[in-house]
Protein backbone atom coordinates (compact mmCIF):
# COMPACT_ATOMS: atom_id res chain seq x y z
CA UNK A 1 0.00 0.00 0.00
CA UNK A 2 1.29 3.45 -0.90
CA UNK A 3 1.97 6.12 1.67
CA UNK A 4 -0.65 8.89 1.98
CA UNK A 5 0.90 12.35 1.55
CA UNK A 6 -0.54 15.83 0.95
CA UNK A 7 0.29 17.19 -2.50
CA UNK A 8 -0.03 20.51 -4.29
CA UNK A 9 -0.38 20.91 -8.05
CA UNK A 10 0.82 24.09 -9.71
CA UNK A 11 -1.04 24.47 -13.01
CA UNK A 12 0.42 26.69 -15.73
CA UNK A 13 -0.61 27.77 -19.24
CA UNK A 14 1.92 28.41 -21.98
CA UNK A 15 2.26 32.18 -22.46
CA UNK A 16 5.01 33.60 -24.67
CA UNK A 17 4.38 37.11 -23.31
CA UNK A 18 6.09 36.19 -20.05
CA UNK A 19 9.81 35.79 -19.48
CA UNK A 20 9.40 32.22 -18.25
CA UNK A 21 7.12 31.27 -21.14
CA UNK A 22 4.25 30.19 -18.92
CA UNK A 23 1.68 31.73 -16.60
CA UNK A 24 0.44 30.34 -13.26
CA UNK A 25 -3.29 29.62 -13.46
CA UNK A 26 -3.98 27.77 -10.22
CA UNK A 27 -2.59 25.95 -7.22
CA UNK A 28 -4.61 22.97 -6.03
CA UNK A 29 -4.02 21.34 -2.65
CA UNK A 30 -5.00 17.71 -2.20
CA UNK A 31 -5.76 15.98 1.09
CA UNK A 32 -3.58 12.95 1.85
CA UNK A 33 -3.60 10.83 -1.31
CA UNK A 34 -1.30 8.26 -2.91
CA UNK A 35 1.42 9.14 -5.40
CA UNK A 36 -0.32 7.07 -8.09
CA UNK A 37 -3.55 9.04 -7.71
CA UNK A 38 -1.85 12.43 -7.91
CA UNK A 39 0.09 11.35 -11.01
CA UNK A 40 -3.19 10.36 -12.69
CA UNK A 41 -4.73 13.75 -11.87
CA UNK A 42 -1.64 15.57 -13.17
CA UNK A 43 -1.62 13.52 -16.38
CA UNK A 44 -5.29 14.33 -16.96
CA UNK A 45 -4.52 18.06 -16.72
CA UNK A 46 -1.53 17.67 -19.05
CA UNK A 47 -3.78 16.06 -21.66
CA UNK A 48 -5.89 19.23 -21.56
CA UNK A 49 -2.81 21.26 -22.55
CA UNK A 50 -1.67 22.56 -19.17
CA UNK A 51 1.83 22.43 -17.71
CA UNK A 52 1.61 20.73 -14.30
CA UNK A 53 4.19 20.55 -11.50
CA UNK A 54 3.61 18.26 -8.52
CA UNK A 55 4.98 19.11 -5.05
CA UNK A 56 4.69 17.53 -1.62
CA UNK A 57 2.84 20.24 0.29
CA UNK A 58 4.90 20.05 3.48
CA UNK A 59 8.67 19.65 3.81
CA UNK A 60 10.67 19.06 6.98
CA UNK A 61 13.22 21.66 8.12
CA UNK A 62 15.41 21.95 11.20
CA UNK A 63 15.19 25.04 13.42
CA UNK A 64 18.55 26.84 13.39
CA UNK A 65 18.46 27.82 17.08
CA UNK A 66 16.72 24.93 18.87
CA UNK A 67 17.61 22.12 16.45
CA UNK A 68 14.04 20.78 16.48
CA UNK A 69 12.48 19.60 13.24
CA UNK A 70 9.28 21.21 11.96
CA UNK A 71 7.13 21.03 8.85
CA UNK A 72 6.56 24.01 6.57
CA UNK A 73 4.85 24.51 3.20
CA UNK A 74 7.13 24.02 0.22
CA UNK A 75 6.47 27.53 -1.10
CA UNK A 76 7.41 29.45 2.05
CA UNK A 77 10.07 32.07 1.24
CA UNK A 78 13.54 31.24 2.56
CA UNK A 79 13.80 34.34 4.76
CA UNK A 80 10.60 33.28 6.60
CA UNK A 81 11.98 29.89 7.65
CA UNK A 82 13.36 29.44 11.17
CA UNK A 83 15.99 27.22 9.56
CA UNK A 84 17.59 30.26 7.88
CA UNK A 85 19.96 32.76 9.42
CA UNK A 86 18.11 35.67 7.85
CA UNK A 87 14.98 34.75 9.87
CA UNK A 88 16.85 35.17 13.16
CA UNK A 89 18.70 38.38 12.21
CA UNK A 90 15.62 40.49 11.45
Amino acid sequence: MSKMIEYTLEIYKADKRTKEGRRLCAKQDFAPVTKDYIQEVAEGKRKLGFIVEVFETYVTHKNLVTGKEFQERYDTPYFCLPSSESYWTM
